[in-house]
Formats: C-alpha cells, structure tokens, sequence
C-alpha cells in the first residue's frame, strides 16, 4: 500500500464527529441573524463574506474558536454559511456551530485559504471585517480568491449586534445575575488579611459553579475576577495581585461572567471596614454621576448627550480631570479579548442614538492620584437594557456605602 505523502495529503475534509450538540441559541435565532447578514450583503453588493473574528464567528453560528495562532473562518454566501476550523480541533467546532463546518490541514501553507475558496468561489465580491483582518491575510484574500472587489462590512455587522433579540436579552440578564452572584461572594471573602487573589477566587468560584447550574449544556471558559485594593484601584483593568488587605483600604470589585461568547459585568466602590471623609465624599459624587448617568439612558438619547451631562456633573464639582474614560459601553458577544460595539459607547465623539433592545452599561469612574485626599479609584457598573420608554436596570448587587463597606 502507498503511503501519502505531504504534498498528496488532502488540503481540507469535513470530519462531522459525534451529534450535533445544543448551542446558545435555537436554530431559528441563528437562521434570523444570517438573515440579517445576507440582507447587508444585497444591500452592499457583496456575494460572499469571509468572517475572521472571534465575535462575528460566534455571532452568526455559535461557535467561539481558540486560534492558538491559527486562522478561523465563517464564510456566508446566499445559501451557504460554513465555519473553517484548524485539524487540531477535530470535530468540536462542527458539533458547535449551526450549519456546516470544513476542517482544514496543516500539511500545506494556507490550507485555510483554499478552504475558504471551496466555498467563497473565486471573481466575486468578497465582504471582510476591516476592523480584524491583518494586511498579510488581505493579501491571501487576493491571492486565493481573487476578488473583483472587497468590501468591510464590519460596521454594518457591528449595527446589527447593536440590537438585540428577546433570545439575547434573556442570556444577558442571566449573565447579569451571575455577575451578582460573584459580587456577594466577593463581599464575604473580603477581610483584614485577604489578600487580593484569594478574593478574587472566591467570586469566580462562585460565579462558575452559578453557570454550570444554570446552563448545563454550554462551554465554560474566561469567567474571571478582577480585584483590586489601594493603589490598585487606580485603572479599571488591573490585573489581581497577591497584595494582603488593610483596613481603610479602597477596594474594586469587578466581576466577568462570561456564557456562550456573552459577557456581563458587575463593579463596584468598596472599603475595608470604615471609609474616611475624603473618600466618601469621592465616593458620593461619583454615585451620584452614575444614578444621573443612568437616568439618562433611554430612547432618543445619543450617547454624546449622555456623556456631554456627566461631564457637566463633574465640572461643577471640579473633579472632571480626574475622569479617564468613557461611561458605558454596549453589551453582547464580548470579551476582554474580543468583540467591541464601538458605535455604542458612551464618549464625547459618538452620535449613536438609543434604541429599544440596545444593552449598554453605566460605569463612570474617578482615579484620584496617590498622595491626594481620597486617593484611589471609584466605579460604579450597572447593564441596562434600552425598552421602549425608558431602560430596564438588570444589575441587581447594591453599590454605595451603605452595604459596601466590609470586613
């Protein structure tokens, strides 16, 4: 019998592997935003597209891939949608996405490339995400397929994530609630003498075990804790250290449950065991930016609007300067790593208006230097979900100091 050899070994295959499992969604809700995507594509002229990224990919077929450096695909033409996923992931990404998958080899550079043509065709006008896609990979779009014209539809995807489906909503106030979950977890590790790490694992502990519950059948990956105390709290993503807590020390409570690709989070001021004036007064304002912040959010309101009457908020109090980002942010598929809705963010530059089924977050924060009264970093964090005639506030763990001084 002749043994293949490289060059004869196949390029791609389909290893369809074991029974199709249950995804995030129902099919319907996959079929209703491809839907979607092939309506951007009439409208645009597109005739196939070639999605990259993590959240796009996960989006339009419930797969989440991890590319250990190597390409991944969903290509959608009129009537196909096929993800293209590395060998070494065998027959998980077919069993994990809606419709059809192609598993491509490493036996040859750029596999992946002739995967996707054996789908995308070659001529054709070729939608990419302009957001995503590296310069070395536009040129192999050229090189294998060959397009008569490309075109980013990355922001027209980006609008269509914007809204969200009841489906959706409802995975997002889960989320939202395992989040909480976290927070009282958290709230009881906290102690003179814990250290950062140790709290920080209770909370995830807590908020895996309130997943795995509550969905039985999905993935678990990339819940996490961020907690933070003194001088740490400076920046909104620092990482947890192995610092022991003190009384009188400013703490952050971060919490990211993360659900089939969806992430949701809660934050929150806290103080080891008594606060002093400087810090509450800090503290205050910034409660009272974010319950004024959170008044705003409603249908009709732009995100500039919103951001433009906080900032006159802290001006008057003259503690503007001490803000260092935006004060919300869109919620979906999204991770620290993945995903972002930029059109839906809450800074001085974005017109977006708000809608009925957008989900975006209050989250304004002050960092005020070492050395000043009060010194450290203040945030409050609730999702809310944009209805027809106000916002509906899905974040359910208290913030101020009424409940949040501890330990």
């Amino acid at each position: 019998m002749t043994q293949p050899t490289v060059s004869t070994r196949t390029e791609f295959y389909r290893l369809h592997n074991g029974q199709k499992v249950p995804l995030p969604f129902a099919d319907q809700e996959y079929e209703n935003r491809l839907m979607g995507l092939r309506t951007i594509m009439d409208r645009t002229g597109v005739q196939a597209v070639v999605l990259t990224s993590m959240h796009n990919i996960a989006y339009y077929s419930g797969f989440l891939y991890c590319s250990f450096g190597r390409p991944y695909g969903l290509v959608v033409t009129a009537t196909e949608a096929v993800t293209i996923s590395a060998g070494i992931d065998a027959g998980q990404p077919w069993r994990r996405c809606y419709g059809d998958n192609i598993t491509y080899t490493d036996w040859g550079r750029n596999n992946f490339w002739r995967a996707v043509r054996s789908v995308a065709g070659t001529g054709r006008v070729i939608g990419v995400e302009g957001d995503h896609m590296t310069m070395a990979a536009r040129m192999l779009v050229d090189e294998f397929l060959s397009p008569s014209q490309v075109i980013d539809i990355a922001p027209d995807t980006m609008r269509q994530r914007m809204h969200k489906s009841p489906a959706e909503l409802d995975l997002i106030r889960a989320g939202a609630n395992v989040a909480d979950v976290g927070g009282y977890a958290i709230r009881d590790a906290v102690a003179v003498g814990a250290r950062e790490i140790d709290v920080a694992m209770a909370g995830r502990d807590a908020m895996e075990l309130e997943i795995a519950r509550r969905f039985p059948d999905a993935e678990y990956r990339d819940t996490w804790v961020w907690f933070q105390s003194g001088l740490n709290t400076d920046g909104a993503h620092n990482p947890v250290t192995a610092r022991a807590l003190e009384r009188g020390d400013i703490l952050s409570l971060n919490t990211f449950p993360m659900i089939s690709g969806y992430y949701t989070a809660l934050e929150r001021t806290m103080f080891v065991g008594e606060v002093d004036q400087a810090s509450l007064d800090i503290w205050q304002a910034n409660i009272g930016a974010h319950e004024l912040g959170m008044s705003l959010l409603k249908p009709g309101a732009t995100c500039a609007e919103v951001t433009h009457k906080i900032n006159d908020f802290f001006a008057e109090r003259d503690l503007l300067q001490y803000r260092s980002f935006g004060y919300g942010h869109s919620f979906g598929v999204l991770s620290h790593y993945y995903g972002r809705e930029a059109g839906l963010e809450l800074r001085e530059d974005i017109d977006t208006t708000l809608e009925p089924g957008m989900v975006i977050s209050m989250e304004p924060m002050l960092t005020i230097p070492e050395g000043q009264a009060g010194a450290g970093g203040y945030r409050e964090h609730d999702i809310l979900i944009i209805t027809e005639d106000g916002a509906e506030n899905i974040t359910g763990y208290p913030y101020g100091p009424d409940f949040n001084v501890v330990g």
